[in-house]
């Protein structure tokens, strides 16, 4: 053969041969597969010996084929078997097996060891059984590996264990009191891993008094078997004191004899220094529970404060985006209902004129203007509370103020209810519309009355206080307090919350419009000030105003009236305005004043006239329109004449943030008196300059021709509404 044969079938036990004369090597393969296993057929001695391995079942051998050859090898592999292993071998001989017969199987039976000869001729029956037996042999051999290894990794796995947790192990036997300890034992113990140590040692080594109690638990466990467990102190030899925790279980003979302890110890000295410190601690539980008990009630406090604190700003927050939302919506249709309430306004005026001579006519007409009237009053409430209303703030004596309202307040409550006021003289004034907040005052006036119907007492009252942080509500600083309390039949909780909401009124249908709170917190907001309400059922309400103090003194400038143009003053007038029923009324009123007018409905058509050379007296322009502002249409047009004189319509309180221009203001909606005054003012402001200085006044400024043409210049200023 010239090669090793491959193995038929892996999973079997396999049998290595070497048989290299004649058949004898196919037959021994039959067979040993007759046997169960498979079968390597070794081309010579030198590759027999280097297949020898432990996957190796049986070998099988001719004497002739090894009788005189080298076995060193072979006998190497097999003094080198690990101790579970003793290979068998099968030596097929022509002499038989004995010394006295065969004196070369001495020698083999010396270097194979275990060895069966097996003399031929031989039935087949006979190499099949010598086979099996020794398979079974073999097969005996893996499983004593397979517990040895077993037993290994237990070992292992119990010695990792041990050191994991830091556990020595230890042995007694009883019979002789010999003690088998392991070096973490002896750690445990004080001692050092080379140390012999003895059962008298470690019992020395115990604290006097739990010596005792471990040689009665000993002793106990020794007669009864039951398992021993014992935490003692131990004395090191350097002196030091430690806890050792052991823990043991007694093995006995097959007779039921007592043999040997077997256990396990631990060091817990670190637990029981714990535990003592932990107890030392505890003595005073109670007083530090007081304690602590008391800083928990104490924080716990604090907490519920601030999450009502925090529920009270997040409460103020929605409300304020509530208004803040309304107030936008509300504020945009008021601009809108100004606009047609000046068409309709503008329209009444003129039609007025006309049927001047007829009674009914001028009836109609009359209430028409009520009406809208009483309209452009609902505006004014929209946008106060929309906070675009336009306010001319300034520093306002509010005791004075609310002294000269006496009169017009008991005609509004009536006879049935008394009114009481504290109005020091001494405090500062405050920065405040005076017009509105009079408006505010007479609403909270006609409130307080609605609520007494069966009369009561009305309060007025003034101080001043400070504010020394942000409140949510208010900015640090001073501020006076104008207080409104009467003894009517107040609110509950509930109907408060929403006293201040857009249309919410406790009034029947048809009383009320629900906006006068709504109107007076809007002004209060816009003026950098706060209204506050407090109301109890069958107690009465008290509404505050917080507005801003100011050091600024009132002004008492007296205001000299303005004569209206007449027909000998016309002037050349540039109407712009992007609405074409207010732009129609706004020429009809500026026509019937008796002045000419050019109408543009935007502000880049208003400025192609205004590039196109034409002599304008004065340009009266609305300020939003698509695609052009009226303020940006403002500075175009002076960048051409500087001097030219604008005044500027608008609906909104104040112009949006980065339009930085000062233009004279003309409130919508407004009449044809309004519109007169607007006009002279703006002469009487432009011309004044021009009269004192006379001439050229320089630069690209038109020059006046005449004295009286006063009229032909007007400056700039701005009127918003």
């Amino acid at each position: 053969m010239a090669g090793i044969a491959a193995i038929p079938n892996s999973n079997k036990p396999k049998a290595l041969i070497y048989a290299p004369a004649g058949r004898d090597a196919w037959v021994a393969r039959s067979l040993v597969d007759e046997a169960g296993l498979s079968s390597i057929a070794a081309a010579d001695l030198p590759m027999f010996a280097s297949s020898l391995s432990d996957d190796v079942a049986l070998g099988v051998l001719t004497e002739e084929a090894v009788r005189s050859s080298d076995l060193k090898p072979i006998a190497a592999w097999v003094s080198a078997q690990p101790g579970w292993s003793d290979l068998p071998f099968i030596v097929l001989t022509t002499r038989g097996g004995g010394p006295e017969r065969n004196p070369a199987a001495a020698r083999l039976s010396e270097v194979l060891g275990n060895v069966t000869f097996l003399e031929r001729p031989f039935h087949a029956t006979s190499f099949i059984s010598v086979a099996r037996t020794a398979l079974k042999g073999r097969l005996r051999q893996y499983e004593a590996q397979a517990r040895l290894d077993a037993l290994g990794e237990g070992e292992r796995r119990l010695q990792t264990a041990l050191a994991a947790g830091r556990l020595g192990a230890w042995e007694l036997e009883l019979s002789s009191m010999a003690l088998s300890a392991s070096a973490t034992c002896k750690a445990i113990f004080g001692r050092r891993p080379d140390d012999d140590v003895t059962r008298d040692d470690l019992i020395a080594s115990i604290h006097p008094d739990d010596r005792d109690l471990v040689l009665t638990n000993l002793r106990q466990t020794i007669d009864t078997g039951r398992d021993y467990s014992v935490e003692h102190r131990t004395i090191w030899p350097d002196g030091s004191l430690h806890w050792t925790e052991v823990h043991a279980q007694l093995y006995s003979d097959r007779y039921g004899s007592a043999r040997k302890l077997v256990g396990v110890c631990s060091d817990t000295t670190v637990r029981k220094t714990i535990e003592e410190n932990l107890r030392r601690l505890n003595e005073n539980l109670e007083e530090r529970v007081r304690e602590r008990t008391k800083e928990v009630n104490a924080a716990h406090q604090t907490l519920l404060e601030e999450v009502a604190q925090r529920e009270r700003a997040e409460e103020q927050l929605r409300q304020s985006q509530k208004m803040e939302a309304i107030g936008q919506l509300t504020g945009g249709v008021a601009h809108d209902f100004n606009n047609l309430l000046m068409v309709v306004l503008g329209n009444l005026e003129l039609l007025g004129k006309h049927v001047a001579g007829d009674a009914k006519a001028t009836r109609l007409v009359d209430g028409a203007i009520q009406g809208a009237r009483r309209g452009a009053a609902l505006t004014q409430r929209l946008l106060a509370f929309a906070r675009q209303q336009d306010l001319q703030v300034k520093p306002v004596d509010l005791a004075e103020l609310v002294s000269g309202m006496k009169d017009l307040l008991r005609r509004s409550v009536g006879s049935s209810i008394s009114i009481e006021s504290i109005l020091p003289v001494t405090l500062p004034p405050a920065l405040v519309d005076a017009n509105q907040l009079e408006l505010a005052l007479l609403n909270l006036a006609v409130n307080a009355r609605d609520a007494m119907p069966d009369g009561g007492t009305l309060s007025i009252s003034l101080r001043d206080a400070q504010v020394a942080g942000d409140d949510g509500t208010l900015d640090k600083g001073a501020y006076l307090v104008l207080a409104v309390a009467d003894s009517g039949t107040g609110m509950d909780a509930e109907t408060l919350k929403k006293a201040i909401d857009p249309f919410f009124s406790t009034k029947e249908l048809g009383k009320g419009t629900g906006l006068g709170l709504s109107m007076i917190h809007g002004l209060a907001v816009q003026l950098n000030g706060a209204l506050r309400l407090t109301s109890e059922l069958g107690v009465g309400t008290t509404a505050e105003l917080w507005l801003p103090a100011t050091e600024r003194r009132p002004e008492r400038a007296i205001e000299a009236d303005l004569p209206v143009p007449q027909a000998a003053s016309r002037l050349k007038i540039l109407l712009v305005d992007d609405d074409a029923l207010i732009a129609m009324s706004s020429v009809d009123m500026l026509e019937d004043l008796g002045h000419e007018v050019v109408e543009a409905n935007s502000g880049s058509q208003a400025l192609e006239l205004i590039s196109s050379g034409q002599h304008f007296d004065l340009v009266i322009t609305d300020y939003s329109m698509p695609g052009m502002t009226g303020a940006q249409l403002a500075r175009a047009a002076r960048d051409i004449y500087p001097a030219l004189p604008i005044v500027l319509a608008t609906g909104y309180a104040d112009l949006p943030a980065g339009t930085d221009i000062d233009l004279p203001r003309l409130a919508k909606p407004y009449d044809q008196a309004q519109l007169a005054k607007e006009i002279a003012k703006a002469i009487a402001r432009e011309t004044a300059p021009l009269l004192r200085f006379g001439g050229d006044t320089g630069g690209s400024k038109p020059r006046l021709s005449k004295a009286n043409d006063v009229s032909d210049e007007i400056g700039d200023g701005a009127c918003v509404v």
